[in-house]
Parts: structure tokens; sequence; C-alpha cells
């Protein structure tokens, strides 16, 4: 998956639809929400942007990941949540209006933060070979207003219209939550039959250190939940919100910021293990009193 029409204009025109239908999910009541009720707001983003990049360098190290795959999982580490998250919280009977409000407000802030993440993922882990270049030619400005485009402007278009154009919006909200599920799965095969041979070497160890970092993100979410004396739905969303990350945008910055789709292995693997937390948070909520 060399630099090409696909990897420079086609994967990063698709992420900007489905972030442009993540907006449209969205309205300014959302933001306003994050005011009104900041606790549980403040705690979620703390566990996305601090504990869950912390976690995967400790997994990176653990593991002993080689670096194209240490790296890989900082990247998914440092994105948001997606539009998978919100999903989860509404089967797993969540606080899906505190769901979309993180989801919203991590990913303005990891406009931010995803690119200095992925500078110290590059500068501890980089080594001579693979992703050599991308290690050397990477650029915090770049990336930020790479991420600023795809990410952060689209769904502030889709949050207008739904603003001018309420019952379009919901009827085509599920069009694109649809597409954006359908988007991620032939990502991560692509990714996966890509680096098929990566794969083949450390499989067993990615697999391991992608589920732990599902399992330990959603469990250390809830904890800190339960320590702010959160309620039960509370903690569950931001076990969901902690714990799921955006596959596709990991696989987007390895592939087409970075040019450099060994990186994207993490991100193809979690994209399967990140069910197993998943369907036990759902399955664990169904047990909870209405």
């Amino acid at each position: 998956m060399e630099s090409s029409f696909l990897t420079t204009i086609m994967l990063p025109a698709l992420l900007a639809i489905i972030m442009f239908g993540m907006g449209l999910s969205l309205t300014l009541r959302d933001f306003v929400r994050l005011w009104q009720i900041p606790r549980p707001v403040l705690v979620g983003l703390f566990g996305q942007l601090l504990v869950l990049p912390l976690l995967a360098y400790a997994l990176a190290l653990g593991f002993a990941l080689s670096p194209p795959l240490a790296i890989g999982l900082m990247i998914l580490a440092a994105c948001p949540g997606g539009t998978m998250s919100n999903v989860i919280s509404h089967l797993a009977r969540a606080n899906l209006a505190l769901s979309v409000s993180l989801t919203a407000i991590t990913t303005v802030v990891c406009v931010f933060t995803t690119p200095l993440i992925i500078q110290f993922a590059l500068t501890q882990f980089a080594s001579p070979g693979v992703g050599e270049g991308s290690a050397a030619g990477f650029s915090l400005a770049g990336t930020a207003v790479g991420l600023f485009f795809i990410t952060l402007m689209p769904v502030i278009t889709g949050i207008a219209v739904r603003r001018y154009f309420e019952s379009w919006a919901k009827r085509t909200e599920v069009f694109f939550r649809r597409f954006s599920a359908l988007f991620m799965v032939l990502m991560i095969a692509a990714i996966l039959i890509q680096e098929r041979d990566i794969l083949a070497d450390s499989f067993a160890d990615m697999f391991a250190a992608t589920t732990v970092l599902n399992l330990l993100a959603i469990t250390i979410g809830m904890l800190m939940a339960a320590m702010f004396r959160l309620s039960m739905r509370d903690s569950i969303t931001l076990g969901i919100e902690i714990g799921i990350q955006n596959a596709s945008m990991a696989i987007l910055i390895a592939v087409t910021f970075l040019q450099t789709p060994a990186y994207a292995t993490a991100a193809g693997v979690y994209g399967i293990t990140m069910y197993i937390g998943a369907i036990g948070l759902v399955l664990m909520a169904k047990r909870l009193p209405d």
C-alpha cells in the first residue's frame, strides 16, 4: 500500500465523510452539556488523553513489541473514540449523551495531542529499517493540520448541517454509521492482508497486547468512574470511551501521514480484539436493572 491516489486522496476523503456523519449526530446542546456535567467529562478526558497512551507505552515495553508494532500501538492509543464507541454505548444502554459528548471533545483535543504522542512514539521506538523515513520526516504541524481538515472540519460541517437541516440529518445519520462500520472492516482486512508477514511473525504478541490494552483500558475507565462516585451508566460509558479507539483513524495516520503501513498492523488487529471487551460490557449492562 504505497503512496498513491488511494492513500493520499481516497482514504482521507472517506474518513472525512465518516467524521461528517459523526457531526450529523451532534448538536450544540452536546457541548453545552460539557459545562453542565463537567466531572464525568473531565474523568473521561484524563483517561483518554493521559492514562491510555501511558498504558500503551507500558504494554509495548512489557510485550517487547517490534518497533512497527510498538509505534502502531501508540498511534492507536493517541486516537479518539469513534462512532463505534457511540454504537456500543447505545447497545449497552450506557449514557449515550455522555458518550457522544466525549467523542466530540476528544476529536477536537486529539487534533493537538495525537501528533505529540506520535512524535514521542517515533522517538522512543523508531529504528533503522521500517519507518526510518517516517520518523525523520514527521511533522507536528503538518500532522495537526491534516487531522484538523480530515476530522475536525467535517465534524463542524456536520453539526452545522444538523442545525439547519435537522430532519435530513436524522434520516441520513444511520447511513453514515453503516458506512463507517463497512469502511473499518474493509480497512482492517486490507491491512491484515498487506502486513501478513509481520502478523505471521508476531500475531500472538500483537493479539495479546491489543486485547490487554482494550480490557485494561475498559477496566481503568470504570475504576476511575467509581473513584469519582459516578453512576453505573456513566462508569460503563467511560469504560467504552476509554477502551474503544478509532482504529480507522489510526490506520489512516499510519498509511497516509506516516506512509508506513506496518504501523497500521496494531490497529488492524485491534479492530478485531476490541469487540472482546465491548461484548463483555454489553452483556454486563444487560444484567443491570433499568
